[in-house]
Order: structure tokens, then sequence, then C-alpha cells
């Protein structure tokens, strides 16, 4: 699995600021890693859920951990797609915008 890049700095300096906030970051996610589900599936799952949740900055985090999983644009465009029907056209298109943003080293990327 390819290597992550290092956080966003906004990150860092939040968990410097509050590092017990960050321990329980940790722990929650550490709890959400146990299942059955394979890595690449979760990250398309939380990218999903952060689809949902319209939160611009989790589906950027999501996308770059998702490839970084093994996701191809392929199954990105399907989570898209998958929540066009929940969100609506308008908030799809902007999805799609913040996934355009967060590729631009794996365009032509497909499996």
């Amino acid at each position: 699995m390819p290597k992550l890049d290092k956080p966003p700095k906004a990150y860092a300096a939040f968990i410097k600021r509050f590092p017990r906030l960050g321990e329980a970051w940790q722990l929650v996610g550490a709890a959400g890693k146990e299942g059955s589900l394979d890595a690449k599936s979760a990250r398309l799952v939380k990218l999903g859920i952060s689809i949902g949740a319209m939160r611009e900055g989790a589906v950027h985090a999501g996308v770059r951990k998702a490839v970084a999983a093994g996701a191809s644009r392929a199954e990105l465009d399907q989570v898209v797609a998958l929540a066009a029907g929940s969100i609506g056209f308008p908030a799809t298109v902007a999805v799609y915008q913040w996934i355009e943003e967060s590729i631009p080293r794996t365009r032509g990327r497909s499996k």
C-alpha cells in the first residue's frame, strides 16, 4: 500500500494544541478498523459517509486515503454516483469537483 503524505498542517497544529483530542481521534480510528471490511472497502465507505455529510475536507482526505488503499478512479466515481440519489444533483456536482481537486496525480489510473 502506498504511503500517505503527512497529515495537513492544520491537523498537526490541532493535535499539538489539543493532544487529548488527538488521542481520542486515534482511538475512534482504531475502533473503526475492527471488522471484516478490507482497507480499500473501508476507505470507500468512509468516503461515502463524508460525501453524504458534505464535509469537503473529509472528502479530500478520503479520496487520498482510498487511492492509497488501492481504490481506482472508477471506484471513486461509483461512490459519487451512488450518493447522487441521496444528496441531489447540485451537491453531487460539488462532490465530483472536490474529488477532481484531490486526484490530479492519479488521473488516468483505472482498474
